[in-house]
């Protein structure tokens, strides 16, 4: 079953956005992803929270491609600097 990964980012400090895009996008393909939308361009038609500066739609093949990605030891110090730069909400949707 495929699964989804909606991840809203918002900045609090971008420094670590240069190093984290390319080499995170080669993570994604490496376990099966395929990004759907990786966004700032968005628009409110309901609702009142607060827009995320990046709204992101990652496809996964199955659940366990999605968390393999997340696992990856080469991810982790990546995690680690969007974790410490920004506000983020990652959610997987079957």
């Amino acid at each position: 079953m495929k699964y989804y990964a909606v991840v809203r980012v918002t900045m609090t400090d971008d420094s670590w956005v240069e190093a984290y895009l390319p080499a995170v996008t080669a993570l994604v393909h490496k376990h099966g992803g395929e990004y759907l939308a990786r966004t700032t361009n968005m628009e409110r038609v309901e609702g009142n929270a607060d827009l995320p500066n990046v709204f992101v739609v990652i496809a996964w093949p199955s659940r366990e491609a999605a968390e393999s990605f997340y696992d990856d030891p080469e991810y982790q110090p990546y995690l680690q600097s969007r974790l410490a730069g920004a506000d983020n909400d990652f959610v997987l949707v079957a």
